[in-house]
């Protein structure tokens, strides 16, 4: 049987939240809902191949929520919102949307801009992939899978990108100051208590699906995977 592509759809409209899900379990989808950014953020676990976000939401909003999803996966974000000035737009891409369509909404253009961001990360996922330890590693969708595929570890931004600049020079020892660098091309700063910290998370990470000694320090020198 063919996998079915995940949705998440966030929205604090529950009248909203009803329509898309049916329209999309319609064409074939598998369906998630939020009505709120924590529930949102929980949901992430369940890997999503995109997500629907509208930016007019109580407490955390739209636009705060996407920035804060781009630290955990990188899947397509599609703004679906009743706000429709061109400033608007840009701050909804500038926070990490891949695309910003307004209420009121015509479904058939909804799903072709679906389909087309769901077959332009696919390409790309299938195009980065790459395999360690038994693992297939899926940098663009923050994704390792484990068990022959059977089940997913999700990494957030900053552990994935470590994780691939060790795995890119795993022949040799990778000195803090290269993690570091790489982060900041990446646009994300850490510290060095920082980079501390996220390396023993990503050690946590392998040992919770029992592979161990997956990074080796080097003191004084660096990290090498082993």
């Amino acid at each position: 049987m063919e996998e079915k592509y995940k949705i998440l759809i966030v929205d604090d409209e529950q009248s909203i939240l009803d329509m898309l899900k049916l329209q999309l379990e319609f064409e074939g989808y598998s369906v998630y809902t939020a009505s709120s950014a924590k529930e949102a953020l929980d949901k992430l676990s369940y890997s999503p191949d995109i997500i629907l976000l509208d930016i007019n939401m109580a407490g955390m909003n739209g636009l705060a929520l996407c920035v804060s999803i781009r630290d955990f996966i990188s899947c397509p974000i599609i703004f679906l919102t009743a706000r429709v000035s061109e400033q608007d737009k840009i701050n909804g891409l500038m926070a990490g949307g891949d695309d910003y369509i307004t209420k009121p909404y015509n479904p058939t253009i909804l799903l072709l801009r679906i389909n087309a961001l769901l077959k332009r990360a696919t390409a790309s996922s299938a195009n980065n992939s790459t395999f360690y330890r038994g693992m297939e590693i899926l940098p663009q969708k923050g994704v390792i899978k484990y068990n022959d595929g059977r089940d997913e570890m999700l990494l957030t931004k900053n552990e994935m990108t470590i994780f691939m600049c060790l795995l890119a020079k795993k022949d040799r020892i990778v000195s803090r100051d290269e993690l570091m660098t790489e982060l900041w091309n990446n646009e994300e700063y850490l510290n060095d208590n920082a980079l501390t910290v996220n390396i023993s998370r990503l050690r946590a990470r392998f040992k919770d699906i029992g592979i161990e000694d997956v990074i080796e320090t080097r003191k004084g020198q660096g990290y090498i995977l082993v």
